[in-house]
């Protein structure tokens, strides 16, 4: 007779799967912080997370972990959880910042008699969590297909993907990060003047807990956040001694506005449960009574100081590209000639960060016509060399002359205001694509000194750390930025260069999610490519740096192996960079040209 089989278990169902990225390379750094941030990780975020959304953990592996989920939309919803609890974790001093890649898929499994699962449902889940980038939450077809009208996320195709011992290509989906819903030195006025300000008024934090101690802790963060917008001078900010006055009141917030004469209102409340703390603010605009921006941080509180400055600066990285937004809004609806000259600098920006050839154009008219308007606003020399940098980034400009005037317009920003953070950020990148890497490092830092909240910033610092030989530094910053300001209008190039900045530390399985997705977000950017190429060349994914290469030199000068060494001769990556390109079969000179035909660099 035949031996008896009994009819395994089977069952539908959402499989999440997800690992820590880089565990092997925390772990070498740092074996005991890692590990006591990966119990921290499984025991404060995973396993209430997985509570909250019916979840059931089937097994811990050494750097990751295995959910079933009886429904799909449970599945994702406990994802977005997860990474943005994590994303928001206080960081120890010991370790750095853990991120998790996470794959979803719904399928058919078996289910064995110790509660562990098998089939090709898990495999799938697992081949999704290889292909997302840290941070990132990757979707098959069928779990979009269940999620998509359910769930308020923004959802992104990737297309297909053939992957190791599936049979099909698998369509892939990735959710994007949710939406939540002074006088100038060297002139006689300021600029632009209060008037013409855009303006806030942070009204005094609530304190939900009822107890004292809650109290003192709701007024620091009111104060602290205070203090840190009023370091942006672009930006008008009440004093302390005004809106205290609202303290323990009900109050309108269009009343509000009014008494003070503010365009925006940021309100707040802390609630705290144990050694726990919810800390939740939104940002209104007091004209239209709409809801710019709101966010909630949850947080264990252990040092109260510290979670105080890092609430205020993520607050503060936050609100400051959706005023810009605001503001550019504004400036728009007004009639050409009733634009003031905040507005025509505000206007411009929005339109750099676009950045498509023709915004960058129009930039460049607005920025002149404020200049010509006021020549003493240093702001407007600055972003003026902005523009022109990512235009000669860009190559619609030939790199010598591009970035020339982007160092002379930062000197001549500088020399009508020391104190413009802008201007020290920009004449500091100058610095540093030329090689003067020292002066290029302490000009960056007076900036984010003048600005510590500016994620635009930390990034152009990082890369300026790469370029000086700071690897790891530069992935500190770069990543620091992208945590900091993941909604920012510019957020593409913070992935971008941090991808770069990883690449330049040789962790080239780390870049490759972010390098791909710059190429992603912005298509028509050869310098992107540069740096993909590099990087497939490194990892041996020959045929997909060939397929970027042909694509690069469509849209830009002919890739050459000579060309790069010339573009980055005075920065540190130099030998790195060529070397994955040439792994990757860029030849070295452009045999179909005999002429000098300069990059930007990557």
């Amino acid at each position: 007779m035949p031996p008896h089989h009994h009819p395994v278990a089977r069952k539908l169902a959402a499989i999440l799967a997800a690992d820590i990225a880089g565990f092997s390379r925390l772990m070498g750094r740092d074996e005991e912080g890692t590990l006591e941030h990966v119990k921290r990780l499984r025991s404060e975020i995973v396993a209430p997370s997985l509570e909250r959304h019916r979840g059931r953990l089937v097994k811990i592996t050494g750097d990751g972990f295995l959910i079933e989920f009886g429904s799909s939309v449970d599945a994702v919803r406990c994802a977005v959880d997860i990474q943005e609890r994590l994303a928001r974790e206080t960081i120890s001093d010991r370790a750095e910042p853990l991120q998790l890649r996470v794959g979803i898929n719904l399928g058919d499994i078996i289910v064995d008699e110790d509660g562990d699962i098998y089939g090709d449902g898990v495999n799938v889940a697992a081949r999704l969590e290889q292909l997302a980038e840290p941070g990132a939450i990757c979707l098959s077809g069928k779990v979009y297909e269940e999620v998509r009208d359910k769930l308020p996320y923004a959802f992104e195709d990737e297309g297909e993907r053939r992957v190791k011992n599936i049979a099909r290509p698998l369509k892939i989906y990735r959710i994007a990060p949710p939406t939540r819903t002074t006088a100038t030195p060297g002139s006689a006025h300021p600029f632009p003047t209060p008037r013409d300000m855009p303006s806030i008024a942070v009204l005094p934090f609530t304190n939900m807990s009822g107890d004292a101690e809650r109290e003192f802790f709701a007024d620091g963060m009111t104060e602290d956040i205070i203090t840190a917008l009023s370091r942006l001078r672009w930006l008008l900010v009440i004093a302390r001694n005004s809106t205290f006055a609202y303290k323990g009141r009900a109050v309108d917030v269009r009343q509000v506005a009014r008494d003070l004469g503010v365009r925006y209102v940021l309100e707040g409340s802390v609630r705290a449960s144990g050694n726990r703390i919810r800390i939740t603010g939104q940002l209104i605009d007091a004209e239209s009574g709409k809801h710019i921006w709101a966010e909630r941080y949850d947080r264990l509180v252990e040092d109260v100081f510290a979670v105080q400055d890092e609430i205020t600066e993520h607050v503060v990285a936050a609100i400051e590209p959706h005023l810009y937004a605001e503001e550019g809004y504004r400036a728009q609806s007004r009639a050409t000639e009733r634009i003031d000259i905040w507005g025509l600098v505000v206007s411009a920006l929005t339109l750099i960060n676009r950045a498509t050839r023709e915004a960058n154009r129009e930039a460049q008219i607005l920025l002149h016509r404020a200049i010509a308007i006021e020549p003493g606003y240093a702001r407007a020399h600055a972003i003026l060399g902005w523009a022109i940098w990512w235009e000669t980034f860009c190559y619609w400009r030939p790199p010598e002359e591009g970035f020339r005037e982007m160092m002379e317009l930062a000197r001549r920003a500088l020399a009508l205001d020391p104190q413009e953070p802008w201007g020290r950020m920009i004449f500091g990148f100058s610095l540093s694509t030329t090689g003067h890497h020292d002066r290029a490092l302490e000009q960056m830092r007076g900036a984010l000194d003048m600005n510590p909240s500016w994620a635009l910033g930390r990034t152009l610092y990082g890369v300026a750390l790469l370029r000086a030989g700071y690897a790891a530094d530069a992935v500190s910053e770069t990543g620091r930025a992208v945590r900091m300001s993941p909604l920012d209008t510019f957020a593409g190039i913070y992935t971008a260069f941090h991808g770069l900045t990883l690449l330049g530390d040789r962790r080239f399985e780390e870049a490759l999610p972010y390098l791909r997705r710059s190429v992603l977000v912005f298509p028509e950017f050869p310098g992107h490519c540069n740096a993909l190429i590099s990087c497939c060349g490194h990892l041996g994914l020959i045929e997909e740096a060939q397929a970027q290469l042909q694509h690069r030199n469509r849209i830009g000068p002919p890739l050459t192996l000579e060309q790069i060494r010339r573009n980055l001769r005075h920065h540190a990556h130099c030998a790195l960079f060529v070397e994955g390109l040439a792994k990757a079969g860029v030849p070295e000179h452009d045999a179909g040209s005999k002429e000098d035909r300069s990059t930007a660099l990557p």
